[in-house]
């Protein structure tokens, strides 16, 4: 069987600014794309912490080929607990 793909851009915004993933990824659906926002969005913290620059404040935008926003996935929500204030 096989399934339709969709094509997911994960945008960064970090207040006014908006980085726009140009790209996208091919996903089966948007619980398999929120899935890979989590992964991207611990990564990004993890590079933010290693060059001393921490910033929780970025939200990773989940959106659509239209470019419609579908979902969204803060870099505080993927913080492990005992480092959360």
């Amino acid at each position: 069987m096989e399934f339709a793909l969709g094509r997911f851009y994960f945008h960064v915004r970090a207040g006014d600014e908006i980085t726009l993933d140009e790209e996208g990824t091919e996903l089966p659906d948007l619980s398999a794309a929120e899935d890979e926002a989590i992964l991207a969005a611990r990564e990004l913290l993890a590079e933010a912490i290693k060059s001393g620059t921490p910033d929780v404040s970025e939200v990773l935008v989940i959106a659509d080929e239209v470019g419609r926003p579908l979902s969204t996935v803060p870099l505080e929500t993927v913080l492990p607990r005992f480092l959360k204030k």
